[in-house]
């Protein structure tokens, strides 16, 4: 559940300006806020970070761009 996510989320204060201007700009719900916030823990698991940085939140959102896009 989200406070979950958010307990291990660890996100930087930089990767949250960016999760929240997404959030601005492309009007995501909340289970759209969840889910890149759970695709950029992933990745930032993947490259072996403890915290959830602003590259981990672009990627994320790179993806979905990817998915609407097509």
């Amino acid at each position: 559940d989200g406070k979950n996510l958010y307990e291990h989320l660890k996100l930087t204060p930089n990767a949250k300006i960016i999760l929240d201007k997404a959030l601005d700009k492309l009007g995501l719900s909340a289970r759209g806020y969840h889910r890149i916030m759970r695709v950029a823990r992933t990745i930032a698991d993947l490259d072996e970070s403890e915290c959830t940085d602003h590259p981990h939140i672009a990627e994320a959102l790179s993806y979905r761009q990817m998915i609407i896009g097509n």
